[in-house]
């Protein structure tokens, strides 16, 4: 067995592990990743990257499909039937993965990071073997960052198979499904399954709470609701998968009263949430600390040992690839000897449906829960001249504030590309900025960022065109 030492070893090359490794190789640290599959894991592989790919061209067709409807048609453009080659354009996603694949093993490359291909299984706290096709190589380190990531979960009765597929699963289709029945109604559900109702599946949701994106407050969610009624999409609330019948092609549900009845799938896809990948690591052999199935970590994201760091999914909720790239430079920081917490004031959520939800910082009833006495103002996009002239109309901007001091305190929002806007929301937070702040400065016209502008004069009691 081959070996081999290095400051600082990352298991996990997604984007917490991948840019962990990179600003600790920038900041003088001997550092090396190992990955057992594609650079940049989930969210570049099979999440975030290939599903928003999935999500553009959706709407691409099903706008040339719009205007083929002449009953449909009010801006004076026509267009022939619209038609769609799902494995062309499967294809054309893959090639926007393999160019990121290569630029992470580029910038890696280039900062002087050791790259190992194989499976990690860790010895303890500062010993990892790496297995490969290659042979083994054992790897000695000072301190270990644990970026395994999270895989999808599973029901018991709906094992994942050729048609019960995960999100990964349903993004490597070559075929529109006729009929597509979404387990669980949260963001990765309503994301993909919208995308498949304008490219022209029948698609019904199945969810067990009582509504769609129950941890959205119900205004917000109202115009998703709206869009998927528009779609065609059966929403089926309160009520829960039981199994699939794989000669019939149908879903037995089962709702809150336990009545039964059948919905028509030919694919069935299951997204009821992800779990911290822990298992097949060593991780046992290792004395962590968890919280709810995930790695505990404090303040600097350091586990219950010594030396040992752990970012990203692993960690639990929010399970988000920019909190993993946040907690990935604190961690280079603190290795590389400076003094650093994590102090963020918010994270940004962002659900990309029809049209897009964005949450930052605190709700109403999140401030009002902490004794919080506020002002809260809203501009709706039916307002907004930029808004009709996109025919994007629906949503709004919620920014709620302190009473006494005016901070913005979060910032909650519905729209079409309403999340370009969330880094504006995030950095109003981090700032500290005051509705007065943002209500005085000139916002360009016409453009939907004038409805932040709008929402904070509201908040202030002094808006202009509402």
């Amino acid at each position: 067995m081959q070996t081999m030492r290095t400051s600082l070893l990352v298991v996990g090359a997604g984007p917490g592990g991948y840019v962990c490794a990179i600003r600790a190789a920038q900041l003088g640290i001997n550092t090396a990743i190992v990955e057992s599959e594609k650079f940049g894991g989930t969210c570049l592989n099979v999440g975030c990257i290939p599903s928003k790919a999935i999500i553009h061209a959706a709407q691409e067709f099903h706008a040339l499909e719009r205007y083929s409807k002449t009953t449909e048609n009010s801006i004076g453009i026509t267009a022939q039937a619209a038609a769609i080659d799902l494995a062309h354009t499967m294809k054309w996603k893959d090639s926007i993965v393999q160019r990121l694949n290569s630029g992470v093993g580029s910038l890696l490359k280039k900062a002087g990071v050791k790259t190992l291909s194989g499976h990690a299984q860790f010895l303890d706290g500062k010993s990892v073997v790496v297995k490969s096709s290659d042979g083994e190589v054992k790897v000695h380190c000072d301190n270990v960052v644990i970026a395994t990531g999270s895989e999808p979960a599973e029901i018991p009765s709906l094992p994942f198979s050729e048609h019960v597929l995960d999100s990964t699963g349903v993004l490597s289709l070559t075929h529109v499904p006729k009929t597509l029945a979404v387990v669980g109604g949260g963001y990765i559900g309503l994301e993909l399954g919208t995308s498949f109702a304008k490219l022209g599946a029948d698609v019904t949701i199945v969810e067990s709470a009582e509504r769609i994106l129950p941890q959205y407050d119900e205004q917000l969610t109202a115009p998703v609701a709206s869009q998927l009624k528009h779609l065609g999409v059966k929403v089926l609330t309160n009520t829960r998968a039981v199994d699939f019948d794989t000669q019939n092609h149908r879903l037995c549900v089962e709702d809150s009263i336990q009545q039964q009845s059948h919905v028509d799938a030919s694919k069935v896809l299951v997204t009821v949430g992800r779990k911290a990948r822990l298992a097949g690591y060593g991780l046992e052999e290792l004395s962590l600390n968890m919280t709810n199935n995930a790695v505990a970590i404090d303040e600097h994201c350091q586990t219950s040992m010594r030396g040992v760091y752990a970012i990203g999914d692993i960690t639990g909720e929010p399970m988000l690839a920019h909190r993993a790239m946040a907690q990935a430079e604190l961690v280079a920081a603190r290795l590389s000897g400076q003094s650093v917490t994590w102090d963020k004031l918010c994270i940004p959520a962002v659900c990309f449906t029809d049209p897009e939800i964005v949450c930052v910082g605190l709700s109403p009833t999140q401030a009002r829960e902490r004794g919080i006495e506020i002002q809260v103002g809203e501009f709706p996009f039916m307002a907004n001249g930029r808004a009709m002239s996109l025919q994007s109309e629906a949503g709004f901007i919620r920014v709620v504030s302190d009473a006494e001091n005016h901070a913005v305190l979060g910032v909650q929002a519905v729209g079409a590309d309403i999340s370009e806007l969330a880094a504006a929301f995030t950095l109003a937070i981090e700032m500290g900025a005051r509705t007065d702040d943002i209500a005085m400065t000139i916002h360009a016209h016409p453009t939907m960022g004038e409805a932040f502008q709008e929402a904070c004069m509201n908040a202030l009691g002094h808006g202009l065109h509402l």
